[in-house]
Parts: C-alpha cells; sequence; structure tokens
C-alpha cells in the first residue's frame, strides 16, 4: 500500500448521491489491473472531473463523476485514494502528494472525434471470454503474449471512417467493468448477462479510436506510437 500524506490543497470534491460509489468502483477495478495504479483527474466544466488511468495495457480508461479537482489537473496514486474514500464521509476527499512524475505521456483530445458506429456491447464480452481462453493458453512466466494484445479482433465502419479495436481495448472495456451485467445469480453460479440492447459507441479523430460505454471510455492510440514511454 502506498503510503501519502499531507497535501491538503490538493482534494477532490464529489457532489450527488452516486458520485462516491462511481469512482470507487473506478479505482477498485484500476487497482486489480495495476496494483500501482495512478490516476489522473481534470476538470470538465464546473459540475464534473474525469478520472483517467493507464490500464496497464497500453490503454487509457476513463470515468467522469460528477464533482472537481484541485488543482485542476491533479495525479495521485490509486490505493491512497481509495483507502481515503473509505474512511472519509465528507465529500472532501485529501488527494496526497503529488504523484505527477509517475504519469508518462498526455491525455488523448477530449474533442474533434466523428461517430463511427454502435456496436452491441455483448460482443465486446464474447471477445473478452475468448480472448482470456487464449491467454490462459498460450501465456508464459512473462504475461500473455504482445501478438495477442495487439490482434485487431473488431473492425467497425461508418460515415466517420474505420476504426480498429485490438485485444487490448477489448480486455481494458471489460477489466474496468464499463459494460453492465446483470448480477450473478449465488445460487446457480451462473455469469452476469449483457442486455442484448445495450450498444458501446466507437468514435475514431485522427490518431486515436475511443469506445464509450455505459460506465465508462477506452481510448486508443492508433498511431502504433505507445501512450506511455517507459
Amino acid at each position: 500500500m502506498t503510503q501519502i500524506t499531507g497535501g491538503g490543497e490538493r482534494h477532490l470534491v464529489l457532489r450527488g448521491r452516486s458520485s462516491r460509489a462511481d469512482l470507487g468502483a473506478f479505482l477498485t477495478r484500476a487497482l486489480r489491473l495495476d496494483e500501482s495504479a495512478v490516476i489522473r483527474f481534470r476538470n470538465r466544466g464546473e459540475g464534473h472531473v474525469a478520472a483517467w488511468v493507464n490500464t496497464g495495457l497500453d490503454v487509457l480508461a476513463s470515468r467522469t463523476i460528477e464533482g472537481q479537482a484541485t488543482p485542476t489537473d491533479l495525479i495521485t496514486a490509486a490505493d491512497h485514494l481509495l483507502q481515503t474514500l473509505r474512511q472519509t464521509r465528507s465529500g472532501i476527499i485529501q488527494a496526497g502528494y503529488s504523484m505527477d512524475s509517475a504519469w508518462r505521456g498526455a491525455l488523448p483530445p477530449e474533442g474533434g472525434y466523428s461517430h463511427v458506429d454502435d456496436v452491441p456491447a455483448h460482443v465486446l464480452i464474447e471477445l473478452a471470454q475468448r480472448g482470456a481462453d487464449l491467454a490462459r493458453e498460450h501465456s508464459t512466466s512473462q504475461g500473455t503474449p504482445g501478438s495477442l494484445l495487439d490482434q485487431e479482433v473488431l473492425t467497425v465502419r461508418g460515415e466517420g471512417g474505420t476504426a480498429a479495436v485490438t485485444m487490448r481495448a477489448v480486455f481494458a472495456m471489460t477489466g474496468m467493468g464499463f459494460i453492465p451485467k446483470a448480477d450473478e445469480d449465488p445460487a446457480t453460479g451462473t455469469a452476469g448477462t449483457v442486455d442484448p440492447n445495450e450498444i458501446v459507441r466507437v468514435r475514431a479523430r485522427s490518431t486515436w479510436v475511443r469506445i464509450d460505454a455505459r460506465f465508462g471510455s477506452v481510448v486508443i492510440n492508433r498511431s502504433k506510437i505507445p501512450l506511455f514511454v517507459r
């Protein structure tokens, strides 16, 4: 657990009934993918803040919640923030010391994306399940092969152009829990299912592909240049 103290001028002000739950879910999922995850917050207008994380798959994930960050571009450790969120009952969550040096790379543009097409959400869930099976079959001591992660598993075409979706993006989307699923039945062990009418929206601009689901978005850099310099 990262221990960070102080930083009184660095905080989040959460608004709305669901903002605490939304942030808690985002942080919990981010830490499952990367136990040392760093979160970047950037204000969007007067009432919302976007939370960003590098999922560890060279794919950025984002969720917008009701609230504001101080400063307006705030970077902090996910584990510290989750611990503080659980221990604090007020709407002001102290963010601790800056983790700016741990963030590599710039955020993608907020606007300028063209709508390519909508895809049934269950398609991404099915791709993730197939990908997980292949990963278990072919993984080595070094983890999942890069060739599997880089595979383009879905091509979306529409008036807004063409967008290729990689397995990295699929794993990031499902790993962050951005697609809503019906509750799992504990009596039968049946996995949750996705509403057949649930969709994800694919948008694109120049070198970026953005996939928007109900609970968040993932962004892919299709220029083949890594999002983060290691």
